[in-house]
């Protein structure tokens, strides 16, 4: 059993530890797991866990110490909430508690491939799950490193512990997740689920990295036997995961990415992929990542581990963490080059946007900057219809600095590396969701293929009407072409000029807070147009 000192363990300021287990193997970490009654084991051999009563994230809990100098570059307000540096330490305080006097697990990883612009991190917590979890999730480093590590960031995840006195302190509830940039540590307290670790160094690297002139993106990318990079932009449903898996083109990575001097990197080692519905023959590489080493999150299982991928009775956000290497044709250093092309994924539930349109760089600005997808009736409370989702980036959530910033280092990088850019939509054709049909995976594939052995630029193409949008009007791979403009898929045309007009509405009134930042910003003629 790994029980190593790792360097730094007095600056953690925790008492009376017990046993350290400091990177422990995946054999190790799986014992520990089930001898602890934390897990369960699956006939795939991957490990089951439940994270408590949350399945995903607390972003209304998420805070930024007030302090300087950081306070002068973090984007304040709903995403970005300040919290008092005295409230912290009170907290910080707090978690520490819960962490002393117990064994613990000290998991020390890299975020960033790339050796210009990565970070060393620190996770420390109790939980046997949360330590494989990590391992999953970030790089891990060779044992020679591992010996002498030293972390630029640290995290303590004390789950086991909430604030009783939150009401006093002026916070959302009695979970915490709060970030000091001055300090480099962040602190986790009141819910268990793994994802806050994962997206909170993501925050901490969309940070540092621009900051630094280099951007950083909430991507999946993979690279062709040319060498060619393709960049995959979208919010959780659209695809990202799935589409950039691809048997004939290397995966970098399927989630979080940063773009240097060098080319593109991954930020971290592993996958977290969603397994609602998953199908085997239509997802094989990731149905075959779930093995040995994986991490499964609240999913349902029969007596024997047997899992139940069409049962989302826990949650509609069962996941699965696995290390790259279980996806046979990975990118080993996990980086590439500057990316020839760019795809935005929205998963349009109002069935009016076409399957794929080439973009101009002012019309890449604009729907960067919107980041749209749609959700649809059933996957939140309240929800019986199309709503809308616009999340800057692709990725709002996790942008402590205000999303120009990182508009302005895609801007610059389309122009100097010659990018092309495409919105792709793999939502509904054919009529709204609950009439219409899903795009389906074969010809958003085809799609995709176009764009990556260049024959969609032998296309014709013509323009859809308010969105402007230049679509094909023939592609390979395409049995019916006539998908390619959604009006034809549709039974009545009045409904879907009435949708299309007022989908176009919910884009520019999105659009209208960036009025004030300038020109360089002003990239509203380049949107809808009523």
């Amino acid at each position: 059993m790994t029980t190593r000192k790792p360097n730094g363990l007095d600056d953690l300021g925790l008492s009376n530890i017990g046993k350290i287990f400091h990177n422990p193997s995946y054999t190790e970490v799986q014992a520990h797991e089930v001898n602890k009654k934390e897990a369960k084991l699956a006939t795939s051999g991957a490990t089951m866990c439940d994270t408590g009563i949350f399945t995903g994230r607390s972003p209304k809990d998420k805070y930024f110490v007030d302090q300087e100098p950081s306070n002068k570059h973090i984007a304040w307000g709903d995403v970005n909430k300040p919290i008092k540096k005295e409230i912290y330490e009170e907290l910080l305080e707090l978690t520490k508690k819960q962490l002393s006097d117990k064994d613990i697990y000290i998991i020390d990883v890299y975020a960033g491939s790339s050796l210009a612009s990565r970070k060393k991190v620190r996770f420390v917590t109790e939980i046997a799950w949360q330590a494989h979890f990590v391992k999953n999730m970030f790089i891990r480093p060779p044992e020679d490193e591992v010996n002498e590590f030293l972390p630029d960031f640290v995290v303590y995840n004390a789950c086991k512990t909430s604030n009783e006195k939150w009401e006093d302190h002026d916070l959302n509830s009695e979970v915490f997740v709060v970030f000091n940039v001055e300090d480099n540590v962040s602190i986790i307290g009141g819910t268990w689920y793994g994802g806050e670790m994962k997206k909170g160094i993501f925050s901490m690297m969309n940070y540092w990295l621009p900051l630094e002139n280099k951007l950083s993106m909430h991507c999946s990318a993979n690279v062709g036997k040319d060498d060619d990079v393709c960049l995959f932009f979208g919010l959780s449903g659209t695809g990202k995961t799935t589409l950039s898996t691809d048997p004939n083109r290397a995966l970098i990575g399927d989630d979080e990415h940063g773009w240097d001097e060098y080319g593109v990197f991954n930020f971290e080692g592993g996958c977290y992929a969603k397994v609602i519905n998953l199908d085997p023959l239509g997802e094989p590489e990731i149905y075959g990542a779930i093995r040995q080493d994986a991490l499964l999150e609240n999913v349902v299982y029969d007596e024997y581990g047997e899992v139940d991928f069409d049962d989302g009775s826990k949650t509609e956000n069962t996941r699965v963490s696995y290390p790259i290497e279980h996806i046979d044709n990975h990118k080993e250093d996990l980086m590439a080059g500057h990316p020839s092309n760019i795809i935005f994924l929205t998963a349009d539930a109002f069935g009016v946007l076409p399957p794929v349109s080439k973009l101009t760089k002012e019309q890449a600005m604009y729907y960067f900057l919107g980041g749209y997808t749609a959700k649809v009736a059933g996957t939140e409370r309240g929800i019986t219809e199309p709503v809308a989702v616009f999340s800057a980036c692709f990725g709002e959530a996790f942008l402590p600095l205000h999303p120009t910033e990182y508009a302005k280092l895609l801007g610059d990088k389309i122009d100097e590396h010659g990018v092309n850019v495409y919105l792709l939509n793999t939502g509904w054709t054919g009529g709204v969701y609950g009439v219409g049909k899903r795009m389906s995976l074969k010809d958003t594939r085809a799609c995709i293929d176009s764009i990556l052995n260049g024959s969609i630029n032998d296309a014709k193409f013509e323009t859809i009407d308010i969105f402007n949008l230049s679509v094909p009007t023939m592609l390979d791979g395409i049995y019916n072409n006539t998908i390619l403009n959604p009006r034809n898929t549709w039974d009545d045309k009045e409904a879907y000029d009435k949708t299309l007009k007022e989908l176009a509405g919910m884009f520019i009134e999105n659009y209208s807070r960036y009025d004030g930042h300038g020109s360089e910003f002003d990239f509203s003629s380049a949107g809808p147009q009523l």
